[in-house]
């Protein structure tokens, strides 16, 4: 079971994703929140699988809690999706490197938030090639230049090689297609990647990869 806890400051928008969540066999939601204080006790409370959360809320804002979340020892189980009204909204990336795994915008079709909230349950990142490119990599360039790259070194030369295709937002199996491997190997790469760079899921990697300057916007590692 998907234990999911929802913050969003509008009752109606919450009452709608509750419903289409509860009607699932496999997805439950266990609290609802107005606000990020509100959410933040109950992610405490409850340390769901899940947490669907609004940017922009009273009190805590979305970002704020989603770095409280995220930097809580006993919430390392604990996966955030940001709920946005624009994709292009620069609070995304800051949500994203302050450790959110992805984001829906607020209008998503109903099949592909439930397809969300079960693919970052199961550790994946909500982050489309598309999306990557257009958010990630014109906020990473804009908002903070890139970062010192020694961590990199870590890394082996194939393994930087996968990290830079998961900047570019490619899944395991379509790096696999890629590098000519299979998809377990891919996978093996991405996970030792992310052990060595101290990432909590793919989309620090995304992040990771951007700031460091191993992608940059506009280009492919193709």
């Amino acid at each position: 079971m998907i234990r999911v806890v929802l913050a969003d400051d509008q009752a109606l928008l919450r009452a709608g994703i509750r419903a289409l969540l509860d009607a699932e066999d496999d997805i439950e939601v266990v609290g609802e929140a107005a606000d990020g204080t509100e959410a933040l006790a109950l992610v405490r409370r409850h340390r769901p699988d899940v947490v669907l959360m609004d940017i922009r809320m009273p009190r805590t804002d979305g970002l704020e809690a989603t770095r409280l979340v995220v930097g809580d020892p006993d919430l390392q189980g604990t996966r955030v999706v940001v709920l946005t009204t624009f994709d292009l909204d620069e609070y995304v990336f800051e949500a994203v490197r302050s450790g959110a795994s992805g984001f829906l915008v607020k209008d998503t079709e109903p099949a592909e938030l439930l397809r969300g909230v079960r693919a970052v349950a199961a550790g994946d990142a909500l982050l489309s090639p598309g999306v990557t490119r257009r958010l990630i990599g014109e906020f990473a360039s804009r908002s903070r230049g890139f970062a010192d790259s020694s961590a990199l070194a870590l890394l082996t030369e194939r393994e930087r090689e996968v990290v830079g295709l998961v900047g570019e937002g490619l899944s395991n199996d379509e790096i696999a297609t890629r590098l000519v491997m299979s998809p377990a190997t891919a996978k093996t790469h991405v996970s030792r990647a992310m052990v060595k760079l101290h990432a909590r899921d793919r989309a620090q990697l995304v992040v990771l990869a951007y700031e460091s300057g191993l992608v940059r916007p506009g280009w492919s590692t193709t």
